[in-house]
């Protein structure tokens, strides 16, 4: 047999492994975001309640919705918007996951065992670890942040409805078209600085987590490769991603939903550090953790479902285990 035929017979993860753990790693993803995608809309809702500068700005005056904590804000939004827009934005998020989760796996795995040298069966040094996930996770969101800026300004068109105000777009891709029409390209990447930095930070706790805990459980305890193992490692990597995702996503949020001018430089703020500043100043420190809840009720079944899901499905498709 030729050496082309041989390529040839080998199973597809064999032959195109890095394509492969991408399209299995978005699958994955995809199905964990649709799962939790509601406790990501009520997190939008939490972190633009009482937004300081734009009551300063009096864009808002009279018009601002009362505040509610996570299930008041939830219900409210089946009551007054009806059930299915619990999930509006669920479609430019999903394209979202399929490009960002895709490039992260894809980018830690290489970073992992081809840049810094993980070897089999050994203890990973933490730093290494850190040093690939937030590598990996800014990567990943560089490339997915114009499907994230969609699904935010999508997120709060139910708000803007109830407040009066115009809906911006008919769909996905219309909000594409008049995001591009109205900021050029660029204009795609507004706030993607702090989406870049958010990423970094939740995926220091998500990949890192995950992968340091796992290890060292195989490692150190009577515990094999199986569901428990990755349902305790998910457990602890959904709640530290929660805890050092929380205020960038705060900043982030904020700076995409923001009015912009013609030239698409935003009104309220002038970057990522000027919307902390006053977010800080003009609500308090703890401001920076609004929409902490269900953040962290969604990272954590997110965590879990994304990573049973990931380790079956490798599992299933003949590649080895994360």
């Amino acid at each position: 047999m030729s050496p082309a035929e041989e390529e040839r017979s080998l199973p597809l993860p064999e032959r195109w492994p890095r394509a492969s753990k991408f399209a299995l790693s978005a699958c994955a993803a995809a199905v964990a975001e649709l799962v939790t995608f509601p406790l990501d809309l009520t997190k939008t809702r939490l972190q633009i309640q009482g937004e300081a500068a734009v009551l300063r700005d009096g864009a808002a005056a009279g018009q601002a919705v009362p505040y509610r904590g996570t299930l008041r804000t939830a219900a409210g939004i089946a009551q007054e918007e009806g059930v299915r827009k619990l999930w509006q934005g669920a479609t430019p998020a999903v394209y979202r996951h399929i490009v960002y989760t895709g490039v992260r796996m894809v980018t830690y795995e290489q970073l992992r065992d081809s840049v810094l040298g993980r070897v089999e069966g050994e203890s990973f040094p933490l730093w290494k670890a850190v040093v690939g996930g937030m590598c990996a996770g800014a990567i990943g969101q560089f490339f997915a942040s114009p499907t994230d800026l969609v699904k935010v300004q999508m997120q709060m068109e139910g708000r803007r409805k109830l407040e009066g105000k115009p809906l911006r777009f008919r769909g996905v891709h219309h909000a594409f078209l008049k995001i591009v029409s109205e900021g050029g390209v660029r204009g795609l990447w507004a706030g993607w600085v702090p989406n870049v930095q958010r990423a970094a930070l939740v995926n220091m706790g998500d990949l890192t987590t995950y992968d340091s805990v796992k290890h060292f459980l195989l490692l150190n305890t009577t515990l094999v490769d199986n569901s428990v193992t990755h349902s305790v490692s998910s457990a602890c990597s959904g709640l530290v991603a929660a805890v050092l995702g929380t205020p960038a996503d705060v900043v982030k949020t904020r700076i995409m939903n923001q009015p912009r001018d013609k030239q698409g430089r935003g009104l309220l703020y002038k970057s990522s550090m000027d919307c902390l500043i006053q977010t800080v100043q003009g609500e308090g420190f703890m401001s920076l953790y609004k929409g902490f809840i269900p953040t962290w009720m969604r990272m954590a079944p997110w965590s879990l479902v994304f990573w049973l899901t990931y380790e079956q499905i490798r599992r299933m498709c003949g590649v080895s285990s994360f």
